[in-house]
Order: C-alpha cells, then sequence, then structure tokens
C-alpha cells in the first residue's frame, strides 16, 4: 500500500515510533471503507490511531466492527482516537489558547493530538483582544510554559500579543472564523506571518494538527 494512502502525516513510520508518536489519518478523501481498513492495519502493529477530521458516521462504522473497545470519539475535535500503548506524560504543561469560543474545534484537534503524543495540556479560552483582560490573568502559566498554541480567527492578533508576553516560541494557527473580508482565514493568516512578534510562527489554516506536532517535537526535544 503507498505511503500516503496509509495516511501518515509528513514524519517516517520509524521515526514516529522512535518518538512515540500515534500512526495518523487523514479522513476527508478517503471512503469510510478504505479508514477502517487503514485503521486496522496500523492498530495492528501496535501504537497508538489518531484519525483526524473524521465524520461521526466513520467513528460509528469503525465502533461497530468490535475490534477496537477502548476507541472513542472527541466530538469537538473531529477525532477518533486509539490509545492502546501507555506514553510518560510530558513534565511541562502545553497551553493551548484560543480567541474565542468559536475557535474551539481547531483547538480541540490540537489538543486531542498533542495528548495522543504524550503531552499535557491546557486550554485556555475565549481570551482575544477584544477581550484582553482576560489573557492578563493566565499570564504566569504561560510566561512558565516551553512553547504556546494560539489559535485565533477574525485578524489573528492574538498571536501577535501572546508573543510580545512571553520568551518562548509561539505557534500560531489562523481559523477560518470571521466576516467576509476574513476571506476563510486568509487575513488571520497574513497577520499572523506579518507578526512583529519574532518568535511567533505560523502553520495553515485551521491546521490544529500541526501545530501540536510542531509543539510537541519543541517540548520532547527540551525536556529531552
Amino acid at each position: 500500500m503507498p505511503f500516503e494512502d496509509l495516511g501518515f502525516a509528513c514524519i517516517d513510520h520509524h521515526r514516529q515510533i522512535r518518538r512515540g508518536f500515534p500512526e495518523v489519518i487523514f479522513c476527508p478523501g478517503k471512503t469510510t471503507e478504505q479508514i477502517i481498513k487503514i485503521f486496522e492495519t496500523l492498530a495492528a502493529k501496535g501504537n497508538n490511531v489518531l484519525a483526524t477530521r473524521a465524520e461521526p458516521d466513520v467513528f460509528e462504522a469503525l465502533a461497530k466492527t468490535n475490534k477496537f473497545p477502548k476507541v472513542r470519539y472527541e466530538k469537538m475535535a473531529k477525532a477518533i482516537v486509539f490509545e492502546q500503548k501507555e506514553l510518560i506524560a510530558s513534565k511541562t504543561v502545553l497551553p493551548i489558547v484560543t480567541a474565542g469560543t468559536a475557535d474551539l474545534p481547531v483547538a480541540s484537534e490540537a489538543k486531542v493530538t498533542a495528548e495522543i503524543m504524550g503531552q499535557r495540556t491546557e486550554l485556555i479560552c475565549d481570551v482575544g483582544v477584544a477581550g484582553l483582560h482576560r489573557l492578563l490573568k493566565h499570564l504566569p502559566k504561560l510566561q512558565s510554559a516551553n512553547v504556546i498554541i494560539v489559535v485565533a480567527g477574525m485578524e489573528g492578533a492574538l498571536a501577535s500579543v501572546v508573543g510580545g508576553l512571553v520568551s518562548c516560541p509561539v505557534i500560531a494557527v489562523p481559523t477560518s472564523i470571521g466576516y467576509g473580508s476574513s476571506f476563510e482565514g486568509l487575513s488571520a493568516l497574513l497577520t499572523m506571518i506579518n507578526s512583529c512578534s519574532a518568535g511567533v510562527t505560523v502553520v495553515n489554516i485551521d491546521n490544529g494538527f500541526s501545530a501540536a506536532v510542531t509543539a510537541t517535537l519543541i517540548n520532547k526535544k527540551i525536556e529531552g
């Protein structure tokens, strides 16, 4: 079976195993039957399995096979999670910060992804620039983090604000939340890319998965 059909995210199989990464399936573009077949193949290797952007009917079909009693569906993240290999939890907490409640689906994808890779996470929600005072009470925990994920739509300014307040890398995730002139996340993406906060790095629109992988790699390197 070709590499891409197995649904791996950008990293080869052996490196995933060494670092405790899960096997990953990107569900859009695949039939339910294909997803189940790939899931079975990956689960047989003994590693944890994550299926992203999965619709509820895909999970229901997978659950009906009765082959994965521990499998669960994270509705907000639209992720299927199968944990069969226990990982050592990270020493530090990975904060995942959202500008608004509407950004939660993307933040939840980041949270689920980071956690299945052994990261301890904390969601800090609804602290965008329209209510910036809410961010300040979380400042001590943000300043003690090794890396932070910031998820924001509209104009995407929150990533720059957080980046200017902390001395660690900020992984910014633009979301497709906003009015017409946000151009489905393009406005937030451009704002984040043009951030004057030097520690801000940007992933693709709505790509909570990639942000979590990047943040995990940084945290694992720091913690050794």
